[in-house]
């Protein structure tokens, strides 16, 4: 059965280049943005790599950490993490999951649960499938997924930005619109009446339907 959104994320002990891991405690009390790649030394894995280590600091910001995973052994995701720096100007330092056995590709769908084997042999396009990207929140619950092909580069901007609406909403009764920035204006959630929205935004909101009312973001 595939995750979905507020589907508990699978828990798992796994290898890293910080050392070993048991995911949910690794996560603790914050947010964590787990982020696959079908094997090391690949072109457009190696860009977006050295992008999250330059925007690390953004994650940082807001209570995430950073954890990628590649099917390959961890002394791999080490020496591939030099050929990053060189070429993108920055390093990760964060983790990296060496999922050699498959077995967190498959708890988390992207691989089938019978896929035999290891990553011995593997190639990229044989693990085409492992291109996810997981937003999990404290309560380790999965807030958000998106896949992309191998050829396409992730928008990690566009995490940053879900990220931001996902923590905003949690705490206010508000929803984000399309194409959303932090600081824009912001609609009540369909779930709060009009009576209770009163209450919680008494300067009022813009109406151009009913169903759509439009508030300042809330400080």
């Amino acid at each position: 059965m595939s995750l979905r959104i507020n589907d508990i994320a699978p828990d798992f002990s796994a290898q890293t280049t910080h050392g070993p891991i048991r995911f949910h405690e690794w996560i603790g009390d914050d947010w964590a943005i787990l982020f696959s790649h079908p094997k090391d030394f690949t072109p457009v894995c190696t860009t977006e790599l050295g992008y999250m280590a330059r925007i690390e600091p953004e994650f940082r910001k807001r209570g995430a950490k950073l954890i990628g995973l590649s099917i390959d052994p961890v002394d791999a995701h080490e020496r591939w993490a030099a050929d990053i720096e060189e070429t993108q100007g920055f390093k990760p330092n964060y983790p990296m999951i060496g999922d050699t056995d498959l077995n967190v590709a498959k708890l988390y769908n992207m691989l089938p649960a019978e896929e035999p084997g290891t990553s011995e042999g593997r190639t990229a396009a044989t693990n085409a499938t492992v291109r996810s990207v997981f937003v999990i929140g404290p309560d380790k619950k999965i807030k958000m997924t998106m896949t992309y092909p191998m050829t396409s580069g992730r928008n990690f901007d566009e995490i940053l930005r879900v990220l931001d609406s996902i923590q905003l909403t949690a705490k206010h009764k508000v929803a984000t619109p399309a194409n959303w920035q932090p600081g824009q204006d912001v609609i009540i959630a369909a779930s709060v009446s009009d009576a209770d929205a009163k209450a919680l935004f008494p300067e009022g909101w813009k109406a151009p339907k009913p169903y759509l009312r439009i508030v300042p973001q809330p400080k």
